[in-house]
């Protein structure tokens, strides 16, 4: 019984760093994604993905982005694996939300 839970204890951990690993190298693909076509300006500020987008190829992901005044989230279609595939490729599916800040910030 002590070496299954071991087992699941190594297992657990070694997902959750390649979770953790996973949405860094895809907020890096973002930010890279966005200064390829133009956009240097602007800051990814956070990645979502589901639990089990780290086993896949393919995942739905939602960036959040800030320039200057306004932030927005975007749904983004990811073909590829961040970490172990050669190529990976960004499709823009959508705005889900705006938002503009009016006046100056503390």
């Amino acid at each position: 019984m002590g070496r299954l839970l071991s087992l699941i204890v190594i297992i657990a951990l070694a997902y959750g760093g390649l979770y953790v690993t996973y949405g860094m190298a895809l907020k890096d693909d973002v930010a890279q994604a966005i200064t390829d076509i133009g956009l240097g300006t602007v800051e990814v500020d956070g990645i979502d993905y589901g639990p089990l987008a780290p086993l896949g190829t393919e995942a739905r992901i939602t960036a959040e982005v800030r320039y200057q005044g306004a932030s927005a989230t975007v749904d983004l279609g990811l073909h590829g694996h961040p970490l172990f595939s050669e190529e990976t490729r960004l499709e823009l599916g959508g705005l889900q939300a705006l938002r503009l800040t009016i006046g100056a910030e503390p």
